[in-house]
């Protein structure tokens, strides 16, 4: 029996030292990475703003939001995601955006597809899962919302 109905469609974000799994809906769109000048006295996650459709968004380092070391893409490799947000504050910041390590890629995964880890959660993260046998992160969104609040100007 081959039933499609259930599948949903995905993106693996590359990250430095991991990946992360968010579902296609989240994302509004990829772009490609240009370094921006961060501001002083800005948080350490912080990676500068992304001028996208008239809207100045905080572009967050995954990896410094979760405790880790701020770390900028070279060679070309990297890309901003701009998040769709979630939370309650959606009318105050519609979108976010974060640094990737590489391009994402596109997975149409089952429920079968994906096991929850017992992975040590930094303030980031969500939960662990493993995808046809690669470790993924799932992005805690509401705290990197939170994050993207601080930043307005």
């Amino acid at each position: 029996m081959n039933d499609n109905s259930q599948t949903l469609s995905c993106v693996m974000i590359p990250m430095s030292g991991r990946q992360l799994l968010l579902p296609n809906v989240s994302i509004a769109e990829v772009v490609d990475y240009a370094s921006t000048e961060a501001v002083a006295n800005t948080p350490q996650w912080l990676v500068g703003y992304l001028d996208w459709r008239g809207l100045q968004l905080p572009v967050i380092s995954y990896d410094a939001a979760n405790g880790g070391a701020l770390t900028v893409p070279g060679d070309n490799r990297g890309r901003i995601v701009v998040l769709n947000s979630i939370g309650d504050h959606h009318k105050e910041v519609p979108f976010m955006a974060l640094v990737t390590q590489g391009i994402p890629s596109q997975a149409r995964l089952t429920g079968e597809q994906v096991r929850k880890l017992d992975g040590e959660p930094g303030p980031a993260d969500l939960m662990q899962v493993e995808v046809d046998g690669e470790n993924a992160w799932i992005p805690n969104l509401e705290f990197l919302e939170s994050l993207a609040r601080q930043t307005r100007h």
